[in-house]
């Protein structure tokens, strides 16, 4: 399997609620379904104010990427509003979430990690110098390009990091998320 992912090779598919569009651009380990994924990655079109899916156990993490972004409302009482570009917000996936669209329809970025299995996080890097650490395993291309050792990321193309450190050299107008995923597990003593 290669390591560059080329989103337009990444199907869409309805969501797990069915009120929705998703296209899944990774998953660990990999063809795992949604109730034994570790950590997944993907990238939604919002167009309408249908309610997100419910994924019990699931840590989520959201990043807008394109449109005016929409309202959050979870579980009737806390509200978000997910309007400025590559800026992640966490929240638990049994969340009731409501969203209101503030115009018209938004893409957005998605990290799913199993709680209490894998930890993780979306960072965003912006132009210049950027060590890679460890536990980074995937870098989405969310604006202009990005040159890894594999190839060039597109926007919307994604690179699955191989383990060890990697240096990218991002321009001004790069924008890269970089979802970082590690294990919880504690080894056992020998």
């Amino acid at each position: 399997m290669s390591s560059i992912l080329r989103e337009r090779d990444c199907p869409s598919v309805a969501w797990k609620n069915g009120q929705g569009r998703t296209r899944q651009l990774a998953v660990y380990p990999a063809d795992a379904g949604s109730d034994a994924f570790l950590w997944r990655v993907s990238v939604a079109e919002v167009d309408s104010a249908a309610p997100f899916s419910s994924f019990p156990g699931i840590d989520r993490q959201i990043a807008l990427l394109r449109g005016a972004g929409f309202i959050m409302t979870l579980d009737k009482q806390q509200r978000h509003a997910l309007t400025g570009p590559f800026e992640p917000f966490a929240f638990p996936g049994e969340a009731d979430v409501e969203v209101e669209l503030v115009d018209g329809a938004t893409r957005d970025f998605n990290l799913m990690l199993r709680r209490g299995k894998v930890t993780g996080r979306i960072d965003v890097l912006r132009g210049g110098s950027h060590v890679v650490e460890r536990d980074v395993v995937l870098l989405y291309c969310a604006a202009g390009q990005c040159a890894t050792p594999d190839g060039v990321l597109s926007i919307g193309d994604s690179w699955l990091v191989p383990s060890g450190n990697t240096v990218l050299i991002l321009s001004s107008d790069d924008v890269v998320l970089a979802v970082t995923a590690a294990s919880t597990s504690v080894p056992e003593d020998k």
